[in-house]
């Protein structure tokens, strides 16, 4: 009986935190929509930016990548170092500050 109630708290507890997990992600592209950009598969991405990536944060992965109407994007990556940054590029892979 205790192990029974055990497991259903600790099923309780995961599923809690998966709720979380996915109002987290809901928010997330709530955010990314009202900004302009909409969320695209990083394979999506030109080979111009990914280029110009790999050439000013050797190392660096897209974590999340997102396109406006105007083609531009907006890339979450991840650092070699671990840090993390947002940047934006045009489909030609210039850098451009937000």
């Amino acid at each position: 009986m205790f192990a029974a109630v055990l497991s259903l708290g600790t099923m309780t507890a995961f599923a809690q935190e998966e709720e979380t997990t996915v109002e987290e992600v809901a928010t997330e592209q709530v955010e990314a929509a009202q900004d302009g950009f909409n969320e695209i598969a990083a394979e999506e991405v030109p080979a111009a930016i990914t280029e110009a990536l790999e050439a000013a944060h050797p190392g660096a992965t897209i974590s999340k990548a997102f396109m406006n109407e105007e083609a531009q994007y907006k890339l979450e990556v991840a650092k070699e170092d671990g840090e993390t940054a947002e940047l934006y590029a045009d489909a030609e892979g210039n850098w451009i500050e937000k």
